[in-house]
């Protein structure tokens, strides 16, 4: 396959990027009016954070446009290192900011606000999964995710690609060559990035599902008015499409834990 082919170009791993993007820039604009509890951050610092994972998603799919699969690899490995910072450090800041000693500032978890005002780097990646997949608040999704070693082998195949561990991914950075393994490549890319969008949705799900919860509520106090009952749990939609159509349509067993789980009302 060449990148010039239609097979290629029309292929629907753009679309996926897209939907996932947007979906980002979305959580972002909805999570900013959450105070970042643990912190001294004035603004709510996961809406950064998700602007820059949209952004990475925008550029995965500028390089694969041009052919470049295993530059896209070495992005995707960056999405999923991103995912696993943001989940690690809302875990953390939900496990420690109101047990910590009591200083001026408040109740302040020091590794993730060093690391937030540049004092401290974050622990390595090994480190933070390790701390992730012990977690007795995300036992049973933990269960779900892990029932198999697919996320080893997305790290594998992120970590091969970076490092050029096979010369096959080396081609693969060479857009007008016949390749008769790319379209096979770009159908894997899909799948792992799907796959990490799954555990970061999950994930958000699990520590922080009054993310997800859409405008009404604040439009209510904004007009003066008293909000409906119970509408603090209400949905975006923009969550509600992405929950039915990736997280249950591929993960089923996942939404159906996170929907028996979460005070927040996902439909059907």
């Amino acid at each position: 396959m060449r990148v010039s082919d239609s097979e290629y170009s029309q292929h629907e791993a753009f679309g996926e990027l897209g939907r996932f993007s947007q979906f980002y820039e979305q959580l972002a604009d909805g999570v900013f009016q959450f105070a970042s509890m643990g912190t001294t951050a004035i603004c709510n610092i996961d809406t950064y954070v998700y602007t820059g994972i949209a952004g990475t998603l925008n550029s995965i799919s500028t390089v694969l446009r041009a052919g470049q699969i295993n530059d896209g690899y070495a992005l995707l490995r960056k999405y999923y290192d991103s995912t696993i910072i943001n989940v690690y450090s809302n875990l953390y800041l939900r496990d420690h900011f109101n047990t910590e000693k009591l200083t001026a500032e408040g109740f302040i978890a020091r590794q993730v606000n060093d690391w937030l005002h540049g004092k401290a780097r974050l622990p390595e990646y090994r480190v933070m999964s390790r701390y992730i997949r012990s977690s007795e608040r995300l036992a049973e999704i933990n269960g779900l995710l892990y029932a198999d070693d697919f996320y080893k082998q997305v790290r594998d195949r992120c970590n091969d690609h970076a490092h050029y561990n096979f010369f096959a991914n080396v081609m693969l950075n060479n857009s007008e060559v016949y390749l008769p393994h790319r379209g096979r490549t770009l159908d894997q890319l899909m799948l792992d990035l799907r796959g990490i969008f799954i555990l970061h949705l999950a994930y958000v799900f699990s520590i922080n599902d009054h993310y997800m919860m859409s405008g009404d509520y604040l439009d209510y106090l904004e007009c003066s008015e008293l909000p409906p009952e119970d509408s603090q749990y209400w949905v975006a939609p923009y969550v509600q499409d992405v929950f039915d159509n990736v997280l249950s349509l591929h993960k089923p067993e996942v939404a159906d834990a996170i929907r028996s789980g979460s005070r927040m009302q996902l439909t059907d």
